[in-house]
């Protein structure tokens, strides 16, 4: 397992969960749940560096066939661009029934999936880290696929 802060991403149209985890890949934890828009990738770039992170993993919202899905442009497009705007890889992570989850895991613990539609994109970022990271401790590489290596600005 590599060592270093990572941070997950759930991307969707209105809003973006945001997730992180310590230095031993151990344990993903929320961080904030971002409004969709032009700004969108310069506070994911600010979050990068706050927690001085090494990579981003973005989930990919594919169908259970694991074909694309009216999502998953989307997903690649604000990766793609994210790619370009940080000096640390970004990677996509199979992300299906991360948000079903989330909203399974809300519904649970007693709140409303309306009243917790911030808090289930920032549960589903955690979901989607950390699966990549049980990922890359079982198998021994890194999840997913590199979209730009260090594109940079």
């Amino acid at each position: 397992m590599r060592s270093g802060v990572r941070l997950g991403v759930d991307a969707g149209k209105a809003r973006v969960g945001v997730a992180v985890c310590d230095r031993d890949g151990l344990l993903a934890t929320p961080v904030a749940t971002l409004r969709r828009g032009d700004g969108t990738i310069g506070e994911l770039r600010e979050l990068v560096a706050e927690h001085g992170v090494i990579e981003v993993v973005v989930g990919l919202p594919l169908s259970m066939r694991g074909d694309d899905t009216a999502s998953t442009a989307d997903a690649r497009a604000l990766a793609e661009e994210l790619a370009a705007a940080v000096d640390v890889p970004v990677r996509l992570v199979d992300e299906r029934l991360s948000t079903v989850s989330a909203q399974r895991a809300l519904h649970q613990s007693g709140r409303s999936v309306k009243a917790s539609r911030p808090i289930i994109d920032q549960v589903a970022a955690v979901i989607i880290l950390q699966n990549a990271l049980d990922f890359e401790r079982s198998a021994g590489r890194p999840p997913g696929t590199v979209v730009n290596q260090h594109g940079g600005r």
